[in-house]
């Protein structure tokens, strides 16, 4: 299953305490690929150092790169769906070229593309994905 995860949803997956961290242990289990762009992974470093640290930040993204699971894209086209925040645009020209089964965010603004008929982008807010990664371990 291949995952675009927001950078919302990133932030709060990672403390140890967090109600989400299964959604973070799953990943290091190989669970789901998680799909980025190096626009997404720039913004991913930004907030963990704006959130966390300098040292986290690093630490975590170069998890990231060295875990088997993830895969890197290059968005050759620019869809431009979102344009209540432009820069969220990334995370669907992501999950597009990386023909994502999901777009995991908590972002509102994400929800025009429920009105999109082509790209198709199934995009699920992080409790919904934190049950679809639950359903994984039943089998």
């Amino acid at each position: 299953m291949r995952v675009v995860l927001d950078t919302n949803c990133l932030l709060v997956i990672l403390p140890k305490n967090s109600q989400y961290r299964s959604i973070w242990d799953a990943f290091r289990q190989g669970k789901y690929t998680l799909c980025y762009s190096n626009e997404t992974l720039h913004e991913y470093e930004e907030f963990l150092v704006r959130f966390y640290s300098t040292d986290f930040a690093s630490l975590t993204v170069e998890m990231l790169l060295k875990s088997p699971n993830i895969v890197q894209t290059i968005p050759y086209y620019t869809w431009n769906l979102i344009y209540a925040d432009p820069d969220d645009n990334k995370f669907v020209d992501c999950a597009f070229n990386a023909g994502a089964d999901y777009l995991v965010t908590n972002d509102k603004h994400f929800k025009v593309l429920r009105k999109v008929d082509f790209p198709r982008i199934k995009v699920v807010d992080i409790d919904t994905f934190m049950k679809i990664i639950s359903e994984l371990d039943k089998y």
